[in-house]
């Protein structure tokens, strides 16, 4: 019996993809310090421009006395470079700093307020999938017809129209002419009770909902959830439509759709099964992009909505000039943006190995 000899050449590919794989990871990992680094720089040297953040918050509401005391107390008549070290060795620690108005740990403020805008972040991806994907086949189904038209058109005013003037349209038509739906908060006074008296709550109130076995509680919390969810899912929908039509597209001209088509398979067929899943790569690549849209979409939303989380905090810390707060969840915000497009680059690199060269 002859054995054939294995070609040491043949196995080099698989050696050197996973080598490549993990190589790239590194790579993507050691970029997100520098990134986190200069977003931090960035934002400490921007709120420093406008003075100390003591006489923004204080100033003209404190006594000379006590306004430099209080200077003197938090360390800002130190030289800026101090500041900054400091401040790089506080984040290293977990600490953001204090907040002026109310005095509590910006990390805290996070943690508390962090759960709810990533609840909204979550119900706006799921509206932007239901609306972007389906949406997106149908235009590359009916390329250059009049629903692909319009769509295309719905798809920039989803993205182009300012999310604050989106939500107050849909609590205008939903929540004051229809009366079907409630104009903000995220659940009613009786559930935020109910969860409030919930053992170590998550602060995501879904999840807190499902864990109390009340289908009352889950309902309101949906039903306060549509609103705000469609108006930052439009925003998302919109860039997901296009991007799935574009990339549907492109995938109906290879080579394999070709001959598909050649044996007679229908054009609806070549769309929905052989097109649909080669077109979602690109998606799960500008995830990251959308998520820091998300964020920064958010703080309308939340807003215009009441909705309490980070967005609306960080917009009730800038109306009282508190940038000690503003500073510790605009970088908070820089950092998981970062860290998410990471996780979204390693994932995209798992699913399409062209990627890493």
């Amino acid at each position: 019996m002859v054995t054939a000899a294995v070609d040491p050449a043949a196995l080099a590919p698989a050696v050197s993809k996973g080598g490549g794989l993990w190589r790239y990871i590194l790579v993507r990992l050691l970029l997100v310090i520098p990134t986190v680094f200069i977003l931090v720089t960035v934002v400490f040297v921007l709120m420093r421009l406008t003075g100390d953040p003591i006489t923004a918050a204080l100033g003209g509401r404190l006594p000379p006395d006590q306004l430099q005391q209080r200077i003197h107390e938090a360390g800002y008549d130190r030289p800026l470079w101090a500041q900054y070290l400091d401040y790089l060795g506080g984040i290293l620690r977990g600490d953001f700093g204090t907040t002026i108005t109310d005095r509590r740990p910006v990390l805290d403020v996070l943690l508390q307020y962090g759960s709810a805008t990533l609840e909204l972040a979550f119900y706006a991806l799921i509206v932007a999938f239901l609306i972007g994907i389906p949406f997106g086949l149908v235009a590359a189904y009916t390329r250059d017809r009049w629903p692909d038209a319009t769509l295309r058109v719905g798809a920039i005013l989803g993205y182009a129209t300012p999310i604050f003037f989106v939500g107050l349209l849909l609590k205008l038509v939903f929540s004051v002419w229809l009366g079907v739906l409630p104009t903000n908060g995220r659940a009613s006074t009786r559930t935020e009770l109910l969860l409030g008296n919930l053992d170590h709550p998550s602060g995501i109130y879904l999840i807190d909902a499902i864990r109390l076995g009340n289908g009352a509680a889950v309902g309101d919390v949906l039903l306060h959830a549509i609103l705000p969810g469609v108006a930052l899912g439009i925003l998302t929908a919109g860039v997901f439509l296009r991007l799935v039509r574009t990339n549907v597209i492109g995938t109906l001209g290879a080579q394999y759709v070709t001959s598909a088509r050649s044996r007679g398979v229908s054009e609806f067929r070549l769309v929905t099964k052989h097109a649909y899943r080669p077109a979602l790569i690109p998606i799960i690549t500008v995830i990251g992009l959308q998520i820091a849209m998300l964020l920064s979409g958010a703080v309308l939303t939340e807003t215009t909505f009441e909705w309490k989380g980070i967005g609306f905090m960080l917009s009730e810390y800038l109306k009282a000039r508190d940038f000690v707060a503003v500073q510790g969840i605009v970088v908070m915000i820089a950092v998981v943006v970062a860290l998410t497009n990471f996780v979204v680059d390693v994932i995209a690199a798992l699913i399409d190995p062209r990627v890493r060269y």
